[in-house]
């Protein structure tokens, strides 16, 4: 056994820069873990930078410098973000409120529902189907208490965003201004010999990049393809919906199931048992279907070439350690692993020379 780990760290551990790339993951780990929450409104900030990268180089490229630039596209992304807050928030907001006071009267039709299932299906006993309800009621309890909850950090939340919205611009704006220099100050402060830390940087940036402005580009695209849809089919709550089937996206696989329960049981509500129900489920399913195998793929081939299973690991693993941030950045995360492994400096064993 000390023989094997031996040979495994002169393997992977006795070059110097597999020490170098460890040393930099390891640090990059501890500052996320212990200062995450602290350094949100810069990770915030990074993420909006990288958003607006794209077209401030082609700027670049056509010859105009760089401070316009950013000024320009800094410009009209808050103006931009500034009416479509005013535009969608209100009446999002009108939704839920009134989503919120319906919830008791669907809770009476689910319940009756319920209650006729051993009637329909003998199968069911009434024992099981009032522990079902139990067991909801309790739930639609703690879904009260979280509302309250928040409703009382109220204040807090408002401090919070408006700390958000000045801060995190003018953040940005130094961000993609003094690009180069920050990471000029920062390659000077790291060791000079980092040759596979840098690879993997380059690598990381591109593919960070691409990632963010096409998770961008499809949750609004999934995001109004959607609302138009349940708009031409009547839905009640269709911008309600079609923000969550847009945030759906942020979880692979997995946001498209959980999202199904809400779109399927306001739309039975709604009409019941019949074609309308069954219009909107497969209305929904083209749409999952469409993002799933024909955009997605589209947006991200070069970004994600992960296995189902890597990727659903990845969700689960970062977003227990960072919560949304860690779903959102999930793939890339697993992307960079993925190429650590790959890249990772390996000597040769004597064996393996000799032959």
């Amino acid at each position: 056994m000390l023989a094997m780990l031996r040979l495994w760290h002169r393997r992977y551990l006795s070059d110097p820069q597999a020490i170098i790339l460890t040393f930099l993951l390891l640090l990059g780990l501890a500052v996320m873990l212990f200062f995450g929450r602290m350094l949100a409104p810069l990770l915030t900030a990074i993420i909006i930078a990288y958003l607006l990268e794209g077209p401030i180089a082609w700027m670049e490229r056509q010859g105009l410098r760089r401070i316009i630039g950013v000024s320009l596209v800094l410009g009209i992304f808050i103006l931009l973000v500034l009416v479509g807050s005013l535009a969608v928030f209100p009446r999002l907001w009108t939704q839920v409120g009134d989503l919120l006071r319906e919830l008791p009267l669907y809770l009476t039709q689910g319940q009756q529902a319920l209650l006729n299932l051993p009637e329909r299906y003998p199968i069911i006993t009434e024992e099981q189907v009032r522990e079902l309800i139990g067991a909801l009621r309790a739930q639609v309890g703690n879904l009260g208490q979280r509302v309250l909850a928040i409703s009382l950090a109220s204040v807090a939340n408002v401090i919070t965003l408006l700390v958000y919205l000045v801060l995190v611009p003018f953040l940005v704006f130094f961000l993609l201004k003094d690009k180069a220099l920050i990471l000029g100050w920062i390659s000077l402060r790291l060791p000079k010999e980092r040759r596979v830390a840098s690879d993997l940087w380059r690598d990381l940036d591109l593919q960070m990049g691409n990632y963010v402005r096409g998770k961008f580009w499809e949750i609004l695209i999934v995001g109004v393809a959607a609302y138009l849809c349940f708009v031409l089919l009547r839905v009640d709550y269709a911008l309600l919906l079609a923000t969550l089937t847009g945030l759906s996206v942020l979880i692979p696989y997995v946001g498209a199931v959980v999202v199904t329960l809400p779109v399927a049981l306001i739309g039975y509500f709604q009409w019941g048992l019949g074609s309308e129900l069954a219009w909107l489920l497969l209305t929904y399913a083209v749409i999952q279907g469409l993002d799933g195998n024909v955009l997605n793929p589209l947006l991200f081939a070069r970004v994600v070439n992960l296995h189902p299973v890597a990727i659903i690991g990845a969700i689960l693993l970062f977003g227990g350690l960072w919560g949304f941030w860690g779903i959102f950045f999930a793939i890339p995360l697993a992307t960079l692993v993925n190429a650590v492994l790959i890249s990772w400096p390996r000597t040769p064993d004597p064996e393996e020379n000799g032959a």
